[in-house]
């Protein structure tokens, strides 16, 4: 099997390969679950292939029931198929997949953008923008998965800020399915500085309450992922 690294087992947390995860506080389920996920976002856990319940549970250092648990988690997240007596595989999405999901997440978060600078606090507005600053220290550092789990964090945050709730679960739906989509948008420096600077239109937008540019350039930068992503689908 595939070396995976993962650095330590689940009973002693600390720093996943990629950037800092705060899992102390999370139950082993969570924690199995969050690095299953790495492994997949990040390219270890490959598209297609059948995962190796044996020889990752001892990789990890967990027993079989965390682990089963955590593999239920992905499944509903779209991550992984778990097939009945014959173990379980990581999610292929087809081009016409990611293109699809790619169009009706840039509608949701073009809605979001609008909705959020119409209905956030002051406060609320001042907390993405740290999240955001963040980010850039990140981006500066060159780390890659913690940049990712924070943007994730960010475009999550801002749909939750819409107040509206069927928004908020369909952006979280087709988010988590596309998680090794958009992680694989940023693999060159090109693409991941590309992607930074329409960052840096939202968080503009975003400090003087311009609904609209913000939805416009979330949409804008929902559509151009796909053209960073699709000769690698």
């Amino acid at each position: 099997m595939r070396n995976l690294n993962p650095g330590r087992s689940m009973e002693n947390p600390g720093v996943v390969a990629g950037g800092p995860v705060a899992i102390r506080k999370q139950t082993l389920h969570d924690q199995v679950a969050n690095r299953i996920r790495d492994l997949i976002i990040e390219g270890y856990l490959e598209p297609g292939s059948r995962i190796d319940e044996t020889g990752l549970i001892e990789q990890l250092e967990v027993s079989r029931t965390p682990f089963r648990e955590a593999l239920r988690t992905l499944a509903a997240e779209g991550l992984v198929i778990i097939r009945p007596s014959k173990g379980a595989v990581v999610r292929k999405l087809t081009p016409q997949d990611v293109f699809s999901m790619l169009e009706v997440l840039a509608h949701l978060e073009k809605l979001a953008g609008k909705l959020t600078c119409e209905r956030a606090s002051d406060d609320d507005i001042t907390a993405l923008m740290a999240l955001h600053n963040e980010m850039l220290d990140l981006y500066e550092k060159r780390e890659r998965l913690a940049y990712y789990k924070l943007n994730q964090a960010f475009h999550s945050r801002l749909a939750e800020l819409t107040g509206n709730e069927t928004l908020q679960e369909m952006q979280r739906n087709i988010q988590a399915r596309l998680k090794r989509i958009r992680f694989i948008g940023n693999r060159s420096p090109d693409y991941w500085a590309a992607a930074v600077a329409e960052h840096e239109q939202m968080a503009q937008a975003l400090s003087r309450r311009d609904g609209d540019a913000l939805g416009e350039v979330m949409a804008r930068h929902l559509m151009n992922t796909w053209e960073r992503v699709k000769d690698s689908v």
